[in-house]
């Protein structure tokens, strides 16, 4: 630009010399006007450059961007299948244990169903009109609850010949249940009792349900599906303050229920078919 200036004013200087008064003006008018040009082209230069460099940032800033947000969506996509893979495991995992939680169910059923079966058999053979005779069911376990005078003389352990009837009702109902057990417990009032071996209730108690247990072994009772115990008087049905509440107190209990690990056995199996049909 400097020299442009310079040549300027040599022409201006040349032509001085060599034209007139009127040439010089116009010529002095075209250099400014073509000064003013350049300083024109050089403002309008100098702002493209800048906003050259704008954009050039912008573009670059833009660039940075989508491979922030293809970064960003590879990311996404990632932890997309990585969700629905895990999202797929729990629900495949909450599905086995809902068919488990089936499985199992049905198995209950099936002892609910058997139990039922075996209420209905213990009330048709037993009877259901004999009021020293109870029959019920609480939490899945059947209970045959015996008077106490009608198995035993008073303060005694040995079986009378009266309770054989009833006895051999409950034999039949257990030897046609074989998947049961029955646990025969003796229960006393609350009367402190000893007399020659027998130092107590407890004994009278233990002593009274393997009465009843040897009698049904006679009757034909796999003696693998009894077992023996003794409740002594700690397990009463009624406070022992009259003679009808001691009465109600003293008596020999039946529970029959399934045998434990036939029942467990049973769960087992169901969940290994279930594991085999999973894989």
């Amino acid at each position: 630009m400097k020299k442009v200036f310079l040549l300027s004013l040599f022409t201006v200087f040349l032509l001085s010399s060599c034209v007139s008064k009127k040439q010089f003006t116009d010529l002095q008018a075209k250099e400014k006007e073509a000064q003013d040009l350049l300083n024109s082209a050089t403002v309008k230069l100098n702002a493209c450059l800048e906003e050259r460099a704008a954009v050039t940032a912008r573009a670059t800033a833009l660039e940075e961007q989508i491979a922030d947000l293809r970064k960003s969506n590879d990311n996404l996509q990632f932890l997309s299948a990585k969700g629905a893979s895990s999202i797929e495991k729990t629900l495949e995992s909450i599905r086995e244990k809902e068919l488990k939680i089936t499985r199992l169910q049905d198995a209950i059923t099936k002892k609910d169903s058997v139990t039922l079966a075996l209420v209905t058999s213990l009330k048709r053979e037993v009877g259901i009109n004999d009021p020293d005779i109870e029959i019920n069911v609480e939490k899945g376990v059947v209970y045959i609850s015996i008077s106490d005078k009608l198995l035993f003389k008073n303060a005694s352990y040995n079986v009378t010949a009266k309770a054989q009837e009833v006895l051999a009702k409950v034999a039949k109902v257990i030897n046609s249940k074989p998947e049961f057990e029955a646990m025969i417990e003796g229960h006393t009032d609350s009367r402190s009792f000893q007399r020659g071996v027998l130092l107590d209730n407890w004994d009278l108690s233990v002593k009274r349900s393997t009465s009843v247990i040897r009698e049904l072994q006679k009757l034909g009772v796999n003696p693998t599906q009894l077992v023996a115990a003794g409740r002594s008087s700690y397990v009463p049905v009624a406070d022992n303050d009259t003679a009808e509440n001691r009465a109600k107190n003293r008596r020999t209990r039946v529970v029959l229920l399934p045998k434990i690990d036939q029942f467990y056995a049973l769960i087992e199996t169901e969940m290994k078919n279930l594991e085999a049909g999973g894989n």
